[in-house]
């Protein structure tokens, strides 16, 4: 097969930023690249541009102007370094340029009408009224992405959904996926019952006050119980998070295959997440999993052998965290959540993304896809 060249777009990347939309790119680049296409990575960070070949990729990265004075005023994030990316698509000759962050779509949007190529855009969020309404300028930004864009893709049918209520477009599905040779269950189970959550707990939206009551709840059945937590940068916050029973573990890639090998239970209190990947990482080391009956978890805790889902309560979270406290110690759950994180791998993300990538040039940038 032809080799594409394809163009990411992300305002930042490692090792300023480890987890969520910047891992999934590194993930994603690394099979490209595995199977023969190039791809390079267009981004920002706040020192002097550079370039770089890491693990294959091509690292493009761009000075980010200061941009306190927009985020003082309220202005959605991650303006200041599009003239700096759009140059660099420009002089590039890439077939294919791939946004995973709006404002980088408008970039990509504007280079496919100008190029006559096609762009693509993946929305890694769930649209909801508090969200698209907290930041200035973010539902323009979102609506000339989305409208610009050949086909918007996201991570999830509850995301999909969301995107055709706010925008009436179809978003075309593709999951993402994990390197099970990564997260695998070898290592050696706590003794006592342990509650992993790998989450940020500085990031409010994750609800770590939620956790920390329904663990409370939890240990006044089960006294031994403890919960790992990633600790967080800030000082004040970790000395927040000391509750009886709770340890904090160094933050780092490593983290969370580390968390999950002790732990009995992996547990995600946040709601309205457009997917979970933590919780396919959960289920990758044959640990069951807890997560909230919203957004896109539903699609990954779809049956009990793997774990439960909660109904955005303290309470009912305390119950679901007890039910799969003792879910973990039937025998065949381990296999049962392996077996279920199997159909999430980054392999047939990228072969998803190959076969729309080929489908585009084929059908040309006016195409407009938007199948489900």
């Amino acid at each position: 097969m032809s080799r594409i060249d394809i163009a990411l777009l992300h305002p930042c990347f490692w090792p300023e930023v480890q987890r969520g939309a910047e891992r999934l790119i590194r993930d994603l680049a690394t099979d490209l690249v595995a199977a023969g296409h190039r791809p390079r990575l267009i981004t920002s960070h706040p020192a002097a541009p550079r370039r770089t070949v890491e693990q294959g990729l091509v690292v493009e990265r761009h000075w980010r102007p200061p941009s306190a004075f927009l985020a003082h005023r309220g202005y959605q994030e991650h303006l200041t370094h599009l003239p700096f990316s759009y140059l660099s698509l420009m002089r590039g000759d890439d077939d294919i340029a791939h946004a995973h962050f709006p404002t980088d779509a408008l970039v990509a949007r504007r280079w496919g009408a100008r190029a006559g190529r096609p762009s693509v855009f993946t929305y890694h969020g769930n649209p909801e009224r508090a969200v698209l309404a907290s930041r200035r300028g973010r539902v323009r930004v979102l609506a000339e992405a989305i409208g610009g864009c050949d086909p918007v893709v996201t991570s999830s049918r509850a995301a999909a959904d969301g995107l055709r209520r706010w925008f009436g477009v179809d978003a075309r599905v593709i999951y993402p996926g994990v390197r099970l040779e990564e997260f695998t269950g070898e290592g050696t189970r706590d003794e006592r019952p342990t509650i992993a959550c790998a989450a940020a707990p500085d990031d409010a939206r994750k609800r770590m006050t939620m956790l920390l009551g329904a663990f409370r709840r939890v240990r006044a059945e089960r006294p031994d119980a403890r919960l790992l937590l990633v600790r967080p940068a800030d000082s004040r916050v970790a000395t927040q998070l000391l509750d009886p029973g709770v340890e904090l573990v160094d933050p780092g890639p490593a983290a969370p295959v580390t968390m999950f090998r002790r732990a009995w239970v992996s547990a995600l209190a946040s709601r309205n997440e457009a997917f979970g990947l933590v919780l396919i990482e959960a289920l990758a080391c044959g640990v069951p999993v807890v997560g909230p009956d919203d957004g896109g978890v539903p699609e990954i805790v779809d049956r009990p052998e793997v774990g439960r889902l909660f109904n955005g309560t303290e309470g009912d979270l305390a119950r679901a965290l007890l039910e799969t406290l003792e879910l973990a110690g039937l025998p065949g759950t381990a296999a049962a959540c392996s077996e279920r994180a199997g159909a999430f791998t980054t392999e047939r993300t990228s072969r998803e993304h190959v076969a729309l990538y080929r489908e585009l040039m084929e059908k040309g940038p006016a195409s407009r896809l938007r199948a489900p």
